[in-house]
């Protein structure tokens, strides 16, 4: 269910549109750029413009090149995305390709320092802090197109497969579908080196740079079953995370064996038609290694009911929160939420509008690096604006589902001049009281 902002459909000043690009606007002013300023084109305004093809979910950047050829586009780009010029598809890309990954970063934390200083934040703590969910997708694949950065895979018959993929992240609640998305990590090939990056590499960067970048932020990372290993749990531990971690016997016999011998203790809640029975022991060690980590162990056995079909699932998880009879029910929550990182992230972003992966342009160095944080910052604004702007939601209800509000805006954007995204979210949403002027010419 979406979140309710309460009876009154006005906009979040602090957290709308307009404030949010604005602190895109201001990093982006800053960002190095490669060529200097003697430039037709500011990379300020190919940084927007990338932004702006994410936020009105463009199909391509080619349609969203020949789009700005319109005057109700170009005054609707000035005024919203304070774009002065914009390039054409082979200008931004070759342009974005040039710029470091890393420039860009900045912008995933001044999003952040909005969403905790205007206490959007607030909404998402559990378990004395917040659920980090961390998993691992592709969004390049090509036989024939690829950079110096691609990871390989070299199949026996021959070819080679190129790809980029991406340690997605996010901060969840799990009774809060929005999520706030933060800097994803590229899993691509790193400066200086030959081999293929991984997951788990990939995984250690990110909690360095969460780290850095957030350093009294308290977080438990929710994972899948791959990072139930002592070298990635101990790294978790060592930035002082919490972490709550799916468990399979094929992965962690010596520690389903361990339990198998062991009678223990019991707790049996129900959930309104739901019932569950959990089982669980504290302070056990995780496999036979000498650095292994003790770790807590939590069993769930549900039958849960969703009209007339009933579902029996059995869900084990490790976790260093002490388990009592008073939090298992938290802990089962936290540790299924981590669907919300494939279901609410990547899901939204491939299926509703974001496409995900198409391929916007490859380049030669940053380009796909680039265009996916471009576009994992237009659905962080969505996902702020859904959760905290009464207009956005609005006029999601009036159309009734993301997919038709973006169709709606790119209809708006084509055919009217827009001053403001307030006047736009109320004319999609209430259609009063505002007059969004045509282009007749």
């Amino acid at each position: 269910m979406l979140m309710k902002r309460g009876p009154q459909k006005r906009e979040e000043k602090q957290l709308s549109a307009k404030q949010l690009l604005l602190r895109a606007k201001i990093v982006f002013d800053q960002v190095p750029d490669p060529k200097g300023t003697n430039r037709d084109i500011c990379l300020a305004d190919s940084l927007m413009s990338a932004l702006a093809m994410f936020g009105l979910k463009s199909p391509s950047l080619l349609a969203f090149d020949l789009a700005c050829n319109e005057k109700t586009i170009r005054h609707n780009l000035k005024k919203l995305y304070w774009i002065n010029q914009t390039p054409s598809d082979t200008y931004m890309r070759e342009e974005l390709d040039e710029v470091d990954p890393a420039s860009i970063r900045e912008i995933f934390c001044s999003m952040f320092n909005a969403v905790q200083r205007y206490k959007l934040l607030e909404r998402y703590r559990f378990l004395d802090g917040y659920l980090i969910l961390t998993d691992g997708t592709e969004m390049f694949s090509s036989n024939k197109v690829h950079c110096k950065n691609c990871c390989e895979k070299h199949h026996r018959d021959g070819p080679t497969t190129y790809h980029h993929n991406a340690l997605g992240a996010a901060i969840v609640h799990p009774e809060l579908r929005q999520v706030i998305p933060l800097c994803p990590e590229p899993i691509s090939k790193q400066d200086g080196t030959e081999k293929n990056d991984c997951e788990r590499r990939a995984t250690q960067r990110f909690l360095a740079a969460l780290k850095k970048e957030h350093p009294r932020l308290q977080a438990t990372i929710v994972s899948d079953a791959l990072s139930a290993n002592a070298p990635q749990i101990n790294e978790i531990k060592s930035f002082g995370y919490h972490f709550i971690i799916n468990a399979k016997p094929g992965n962690n016999k010596s520690l389903f064996d361990f339990i198998s011998g062991l009678t223990l203790p019991e707790v049996h809640v129900v959930k309104g038609k739901n019932s569950y029975t959990f089982r669980y022991i504290n302070q056990i060690p995780l496999n036979e290694s000498k650095d292994a980590p003790l770790v807590n162990f939590l069993e769930c056995k549900a039958i849960e009911f969703d009209g007339k079909k009933t579902t029996e699932k059995t869900f084990t998880w490790v976790t260093d929160h002490v388990i009592t009879a008073d939090n298992v029910y938290l802990i089962m929550q936290g540790g299924r939420a981590r669907w919300k990182i494939e279901n609410e992230t990547f899901n939204t972003l491939k299926n509703q509008g974001y496409q995900f992966e198409h391929n916007f342009g490859h380049g030669k160095k940053n380009l796909t690096t680039n265009f996916m944080f471009l576009m994992m910052l237009a659905f962080l604004i969505d996902q702020i604006q859904e959760a905290a702007c009464g207009l956005f939601q609005a006029a999601i209800q009036a159309k009734g589902s993301r997919r038709a509000l973006w169709e709606f805006m790119r209809s708006y954007f084509y055919i009217c001049f827009i001053d403001s995204w307030e006047d736009l979210f109320t004319a999609i949403g209430q259609g009063i009281g505002v007059k969004l002027v045509r282009n007749t010419s």
